[in-house]
């Protein structure tokens, strides 16, 4: 595709039925962090959230902010320093420990009793609060309500099979006047099978639309050099902002 990365009005691939039956074990997702395989990690966080992230807050404190599939997130730290509640979930035990090591954070370590065999970790501070199981299980712990969502790495990690599951997950753990923002990826679908999945704007429409106002902020080239190994010539980001309709 000629010019392909000097324009970002590529036209999407409508069709993700070539991706449909990728699926990823949650034991491949530990191997992962067991063999350092973490290159979708930003150990400077995420630029497009940086950029947009007091617009989001508008000064307010005390917002509880939801990370779905959060890794070691530094961003879960932006939010913390700003006086917020950030509640995590990450199958990886490895990456929640790395991540309080990391940001030299002491935490606490608990049962989750509605999970047999999770844990939660928890920041000493009280401030963070990391659930080590299964996005799918978590909302047994009746967590509550969540006025903001930074999913970015979640939904384009989720198997394609379970997107709708997981995007009802996290709509039921939205309260009022919510944002949720998503960042997702555009490549040609067909020659690399994922993760990280790729998802259409129809797609976000048909998980999110009837409940969600849907706003494409921002779309970035994000393609690199470590992305030529997946056989793809170009890679955008975009950043939507997802309201209550």
């Amino acid at each position: 595709m000629d010019g392909s990365r000097t324009s970002l009005d590529i036209e999407e691939y409508s069709d993700t039925e070539v991706q449909k039956n990728q699926v990823v074990t949650l034991e491949e997702w530990q191997d992962k962090w067991v063999n350092s395989k973490t290159a979708f990690h930003l150990e400077q966080g995420h630029q497009l959230l940086k950029k947009h992230l007091d617009t989001f807050l508008k000064g307010k404190s005390g917002l509880r902010v939801f990370f779905p599939l959060c890794g070691k997130a530094v961003e879960m730290k932006w939010f913390a320093n700003r006086g917020h509640s950030v509640v995590g979930v990450e199958i990886s035990e490895l990456g929640i420990r790395e991540f309080f090591t990391e940001q030299n954070l002491s935490y606490t370590e608990e049962p989750i009793t509605e999970i047999p065999g999770a844990k939660v970790f928890k920041s000493s501070s009280g401030n963070i609060s990391l659930y080590c199981c299964s996005i799918f299980d978590f909302p047994r712990t009746n967590i509550g309500k969540f006025d903001m969502i930074w999913d970015r790495g979640a939904l384009v990690a989720v198997n394609p099979g379970d997107r709708k599951s997981y995007a009802d997950t996290m709509l039921s753990l939205l309260g009022k006047k919510f944002q949720y923002l998503l960042c997702v990826l555009s490549y040609d679908p067909t020659k690399h099978p994922g993760p990280p999945f790729y998802v259409p704007h129809a797609e976000i429409e048909r998980l999110f639309g009837k409940i969600c106002n849907i706003h494409c902020l921002e779309k970035v080239d994000a393609f690199e050099e470590r992305h030529k190994s997946w056989g793809i010539d170009y890679l955008f980001e975009k950043l939507y902002l997802l309201t209550e309709k």
